[in-house]
Formats: C-alpha cells, structure tokens, sequence
C-alpha cells in the first residue's frame, strides 16, 4: 500500500493562487494546518519552498515578530516542524528540515509514496501541475 499525496492550494475568486497578495485569516491556517498534520511530509517546488520558508522560518533566535498573531504562530510552528522535500533543479542545496529532490520526478515520487506512513502534502502550481501529468 502506497501512503496518499494530498493536493492543497488557495485560491482567490479571479484565480490568484500566490500567497503574498491574499488576505490570511485564522481559519485558512487552521485549515492548512490540519492538512499538513495529516502528512508526513511536505513537498514543495522551489518557488513554493522559498516563499513559505521566507514567510514561516523563525528567525535565527527562534522568535516570531511581534506583529504575528497567536493563530499565525500556531501555523508558523507547524509548518516549521515539518518535514519537507524540495523538487528544484536549480537550488544547490536546502535547509528548514528539508531534503533536494533530483532526477526523474516520478521515480522519486513513487519512492516517496511508497515509505510508510500517513501521507504527503503537496503545494504549488507548477510541480502538482507536472505530478498530474505523470498520473
């Protein structure tokens, strides 16, 4: 038995799909948060990886600006404790509790499918995008 991949994204009524330009509140992040819970994992494309990394990492300190709301912190520390797979050909290297996917996408996806556990979450555009592609 192979674990799921779990598709998720925002999307606003005109088909903005990019996280810097919505309106974020409590009950989006709850909501992602439950799915991020319900997976052992998170793969992401590079440009999704770079946007949440800049926007949920905590500082080097370990502490949360004073403008995040408890309900963001929430978010911020489940994002932050999990564990991510990256799909670039163009970063070096990663870092965030993440790991470099290279090569044949579907190859290591179906590898990452079949470990055990819940399930993998995926986010973006383009890297679902390819996913559905390969089937």
């Amino acid at each position: 038995m192979t674990r799921p991949l779990r598709y998720s994204i925002n999307v606003t009524l005109d088909g903005c799909c990019d996280h810097r330009v919505m309106i974020p509140d409590e009950e989006l992040h709850r909501r992602a948060a439950e799915g991020i819970a319900r997976a052992d994992a998170l793969v992401f494309g590079r440009v999704t990886y770079e946007m949440m990394e800049s926007a949920w990492r905590p500082s080097a300190t370990g502490a949360w600006p004073d403008w995040m709301e408890d309900w963001m912190v929430r978010f911020a520390r489940t994002i932050d404790a999990a564990k991510k797979y990256v799909v670039s050909s163009t970063l070096d290297r990663v870092d965030w509790n993440a790991e470099l996917v290279r090569g044949d996408l579907a190859k290591a996806v179906e590898q990452l499918k079949r470990e055990s556990g819940k399930g993998l979450f995926v986010g973006g555009v383009k890297l679902p995008l390819a996913l559905a592609e390969l089937g």
